[in-house]
């Protein structure tokens, strides 16, 4: 029986230390579960809403380039999409925001929501025109200069910071170049057809409307007509840009993004109304039909409420150079389902175009990613030394 103790001794401390190698890593395994929620909400997400919208985005211009073939004017059509989305906005922010106090609009506040009221509308009007000289495969393609804009304009307001000497600056710098050369290529060249449907082979023969809106899709656009397009088309990514850095602006200052969002649409609302009016005074081009015209008004309306609260929450979260460097996807996206549900031809400068542009975006996407490791590794050391001060 005197043997007994020495063998209960170490399985006594066996337990012990085995107990306590369950109760010291618990505030780890809670700083893991802690530092997985925080990733997946700060950099998981955010990744697949952008996509999600440039999916959704691809949608519209498609069903945009079918609804106006039908006769339905872009004007009327960015007004319903605006009333809509306002409407959609309205409920939302009172039941997302219902809880939370909600700050004063200041006047400056206020002008500066108004002012992307209007640049929203001026980018839809402009961007819609576009489409209508090209194609919704043109519109993805330069819309791969929403990045290179927003990246120079980020810099001139002291958004993002420049290091010439800095591998990541560099790469951002020569990627804005690069994606800007690319999305030049597709509006000035547009070459040969490297692939087309079978659909739009069979659907010549046809006298149906629909078969001569496919034709009419299938053939070579104008050159002046598919220049005008790209041009009109550059000219509204570059407002959006702005967009994308006042809006910042009023995140930091206004930081709830649906009452941000529905303001936006608001404004765009009481702006879009009396310009369109003007443009169509014949209010038989306001009834939506056929059905196609209704479908596109309804998903666009859904769409843009959706959009700019996602964008919004984005541009708080992760600032406009994240937000757009997404837009490069939306070539693939447009390429594919324009081929499958218009018909639409890929041609070889889209192609070209494309590579050319998807060089350019990894190269700022590099940059970006290097950038923040380093903000990261100068933080530790901080954060290091504030917890030792404090045990």
């Amino acid at each position: 029986m005197e043997d007994l103790p020495p063998p209960l001794a170490p399985a006594k401390d066996s337990g012990s230390s085995s107990g306590q190698a369950m109760v010291i890593p618990q505030p780890l395994q809670e700083k893991k579960k802690e530092t997985a929620r925080r990733y997946c909400y700060r950099d998981v997400l955010p990744f697949l809403a952008m996509i999600a919208t440039e999916c959704g985005n691809v949608g519209v211009n498609i069903l945009f380039k079918a609804a106006t073939s039908k006769g339905m004017s872009y004007y009327v059509f960015i007004t319903y999409s605006c009333a809509i989305a306002t409407l959609v906005l309205l409920p939302l922010s009172f039941i997302f925001h219902r809880k939370a106090v909600l700050l004063p609009l200041k006047f400056h506040l206020f002008s500066r929501i108004c002012l992307l009221g209007l640049i929203g509308f001026s980018v839809q009007v402009c961007a819609y025109k576009g489409i209508e000289y090209s194609s919704p495969t043109l519109a993805s393609a330069v819309g791969n200069l929403i990045p290179a804009f927003t990246f120079i304009l980020a810099v001139l307001f002291r958004m993002e910071k420049v290091a010439l000497r800095s591998s990541s600056t560099q790469a951002k710098i020569i990627g804005t170049i690069v994606s800007i050369s690319g999305a030049f290529v597709v509006v000035f060249y547009k070459g040969p057809k490297v692939f087309s449907s079978s659909t739009s082979t069979s659907s010549s023969s046809s006298s149906s409307s629909s078969s001569v809106l496919l034709q009419w899709l299938l053939e070579s656009l104008p050159e002046s007509n598919w220049v005008v397009g790209g041009l009109l088309l550059a000219v509204a990514y570059l407002q959006f840009s702005f967009w994308f850095i006042i809006q910042t602006q009023v995140m930091e200052i206004y930081p709830q993004e649906l009452t941000v969002a529905f303001f936006c649409n608001l404004c765009a609302t009481f702006i879009a109304i009396p310009v369109s009016l003007i443009a169509e005074s014949n209010m038989s081009s306001w009834r939506l039909t056929p059905s196609i015209v209704a479908v596109t008004v309804l998903y666009s309306g859904v769409f843009s409420a959706l959009n700019s609260s996602v964008r919004a929450w984005g541009l708080h979260l992760k600032g406009p150079v994240y937000v757009v460097i997404f837009k490069p996807l939306s070539i693939a996206i447009a390429a594919f389902m324009s081929a499958i549900f218009l018909g639409d031809a890929l041609h070889l400068g889209s192609v070209i175009g494309a590579i050319i542009l998807s060089i350019g975006f990894y190269a700022v996407i590099w940059g970006k990613a290097k950038e923040e490791e380093r903000i990261d590794d100068d933080k530790a050391p901080l954060l290091q030394s504030h917890k030792v001060e404090e045990i």
